[in-house]
């Protein structure tokens, strides 16, 4: 599996928490998409998160190097941020002071343990349904990191369009090699899409 992180949303450009809501990709989210589809390698299915940011952008992908259609898992979906959705850092830090240097998190928040257990059914179904394909994951930072950390890994910020390499053994996921499928100064292919 190669498990990837959408490209940049309406949300992402302003520096809100965007969770379970909803915004579009960008014009830069979507010019990453398209990008990203030739470095993405051979795959035989697409599977994305139900959030339009990551469906978008598997949807793109899926167009550029003919795989599909992109199967939807609901459990993909980010992490709910609770109260923290639609604001940004500094207006987070205003209204709850120094939960984010604590680590705390508001009520609502999806906690690591919850999120982890959903990722994880959510990766199991894909390997139980596709065992033995290559299967690109176009989903969120939150579900990525967590699956990271789950996996004893430390916590570091997911770009846009990078991605974790892992493979499902049957019982659990050995993780492999991040990466960047692209960088914003690379993006020089034309709007087309």
């Amino acid at each position: 599996m190669l498990l990837v992180r959408h490209g940049q949303s309406e949300w992402n450009a302003l520096g809100r928490w965007q969770g379970t809501a909803d915004p579009a990709l960008t014009e830069l989210g979507r010019l990453q998409a398209l990008h990203a589809a030739g470095r993405v390698g051979a795959v035989d299915v697409i599977v994305a998160s139900p959030l339009q940011r990551a469906l978008d952008t598997a949807r793109i992908i899926s167009s550029q190097i003919g795989v599909g259609p992109v199967v939807v898992e609901a459990d993909l979906a980010e992490r709910d941020a609770g109260e923290w959705e639609g604001l940004t850092r500094s207006e987070i830090e205003e209204g709850w002071p120094g939960y984010l240097a604590a680590d705390r998190r508001p009520p609502g928040y999806e906690g690591h343990e919850t999120l982890i257990v959903r990722a994880r059914a959510a990766l199991d179904r894909v390997h139980a349904e596709y065992d033995g394909a290559e299967v690109l994951v176009v989903t969120h930072g939150g579900l990525i990191g967590a699956v990271e950390r789950d996996g004893g890994l430390p916590w570091e910020r997911m770009p846009n369009l990078g991605g974790r390499r892992a493979t499902h053994t049957g019982d659990r996921l050995v993780l492999g090699d991040r990466l960047v499928l692209v960088d914003d100064d690379e993006l020089t292919i034309p709007s087309q899409i």
